[in-house]
């Protein structure tokens, strides 16, 4: 049996399959899942919603991971091929006590992975974790007497669920790529129906991945879907990722625009209804959120919070914020609007709402923002067992730099933010950002200049230099 200890990451397990967790390691996995369910629902027999992606392996992981639930005495609820927020709404919808998705999100080929929750809405937080890691490497399991049910045709509940309430006033010509994804079964049809003219872009299901990875931060899908926009004359261009819980937005003229950008209009069309609302965004979001005057005529107020679809969700629901947006891609809407949980679909489908809310293009809408200048993520590689590590050292590192006095791109540091790694703001509002991946063997590296790209560069380059000097970083995904 393997299982190798460092999947268990901050807020979901990931995996190499099968060297680093082989089938025998998911039963134990599944095992150690259902005692914590029973240990924190105090039922014999707990509802748990299992759905998988459209990996080659991911059905094998599947059933193995109901084994071991099973023998535990939970009573599993099977909605089969999904999407995670699919299986997010199934708990909603079928009111089971937990859910546990195989998935390995946008990972390459090779990994594997489970998102779990108990709670409504929510997902494991470190502490669940933790707590899960403890017990399934300790055998502390519990036995009983489980059993597995098919739902059939979840999908198309799901589908007509999404459907149904969002038909648009008025078409929109939207591209949508979903990089041979498991997405590429449920958005073109949702957005269909809605009333969207769609043009599929690797839609068709292939989990070997022949372009590129389903992640719609990867710059290759982004050009991707940029150049069949600006082809078909589209209005806007949708990316998801590998399991569909987020989404990446190009504009009708083929410019990639960042999600947290996406965030911040959004947040300012919400927030003319929805006066005194607070909004969770992640370290790696613009410095826009802070001094955008029509939030601030709003009276709403932007709490900048760990990276993390875990952590985001939880803090949207801590603080009843309206909404919570991460520059990776996931956006949560709370009550009124959604159930607080992220789904990459629901996503596009409001960015929809709000582009014939307003009857502009999406061009014209970032045009009225401020302009700044940001990096894409890039994710120098930094060993799973050094990472965290390595951050803690470049927290002291900067808090240094401050305090010496010394200048990036002709500024002194003004604030620094430890919630997540480290974020140093600038004097004129630019900022730069070193954290550790929760579920990869890298940091996460993120700039912002208000200035220049010429400033931008500069703030890479001082993370980089500090990075190099540590001795522990490998190869960068991808660099500016």
């Amino acid at each position: 049996m393997k299982i190798k200890q460092s999947g268990f990451r901050e807020y979901d397990a990931r995996w190499l399959f099968p060297e680093e967790i082989d089938l025998d390691g998911i039963r134990e996995l599944g095992k150690g899942l259902g005692t914590q369910i029973i240990n924190s629902t105090k039922k014999i027999n707990p509802k748990i919603v299992v759905g998988h992606d459209y990996r080659s392996y991911s059905e094998d992981v599947k059933a193995a991971l109901k084994e071991g639930l099973i023998s535990t005495g939970c009573s599993i609820k099977d909605i089969g091929l999904s999407l995670t927020p699919t299986v997010y709404f199934a708990q909603f919808k079928l009111n089971s006590d937990a859910i546990a998705m195989v998935t390995a999100s946008h990972n390459e080929n090779g990994w594997t992975g489970v998102k779990m929750g108990i709670e409504k809405g929510l997902t494991h937080a470190p502490s669940e974790m933790k707590e899960l890691k403890q017990i399934t490497l300790n055998k502390n399991f519990r036995t009983g007497k489980g059993n597995s049910k098919n739902i059939e045709d979840f999908q198309k509940i799901y589908i007509e669920d999404l459907a149904k309430k969002n038909k648009l006033k008025k078409k929109i010509k939207a591209v949508v790529a979903c990089g041979n994804g498991t997405a590429g079964v449920f958005a073109p049809k949702v957005l269909r129906e809605i009333g969207c003219e769609v043009i599929e872009l690797d839609c068709k299901l292939d989990f070997t991945f022949p372009k590129y990875n389903p992640n719609p931060e990867d710059l290759k899908m982004l050009k991707a879907i940029s150049e069949s926009v600006k082809k078909n004359n589209a209005d806007i261009g949708f990316g998801f990722d590998g399991d569909g819980d987020r989404v990446g937005v190009i504009d009708d003229k083929g410019s990639e625009i960042f999600a947290d950008k996406i965030g911040l209009i959004i947040a300012r069309n919400l927030s003319v209804k929805h006066k005194k609302s607070k909004f969770i965004v992640d370290v790696k979001s613009t410095g826009l959120f802070l001094k955008d005057k029509i939030l601030l005529e709003n009276n709403c107020q932007t709490i900048y919070w760990k990276t993390g679809h875990s952590h985001i969700k939880r803090k949207v629901n801590k603080e009843k914020a309206l909404a919570g947006f991460e520059k990776s891609g996931h956006f949560f809407f709370n009550k009124p609007i959604g159930y607080g949980y992220d789904d990459g679909i629901n996503s596009a489908i409001q960015i929809c709402h709000l582009l014939i809310d307003q009857n502009k293009k999406l061009s014209s809408l970032i045009d009225s923002l401020p302009k700044t200048f940001q990096s894409p993520t890039m994710a120098p590689y930094c060993k799973d067992e050094e990472k965290y590590k390595v951050v803690e050292g470049l927290v002291e590192t900067v808090k240094e730099i401050k305090s010496k006095k010394v200048r990036i791109d002709g500024q002194l540091i003004n604030e620094i933010l430890t919630v997540n790694g480290v974020r140093f703001v600038l004097e004129d509002g630019s900022w730069g950002l070193i954290r550790a991946s929760s579920n990869k063997p890298s940091l996460v590296v993120v700039t912002e200049s208000n200035k220049s790209e010429t400033g931008n560069k500069k703030i890479f380059n001082f993370i980089d230099d500090l990075l190099q000097k540590t001795g522990k970083i490998g190869k960068y995904d991808q660099k500016i």
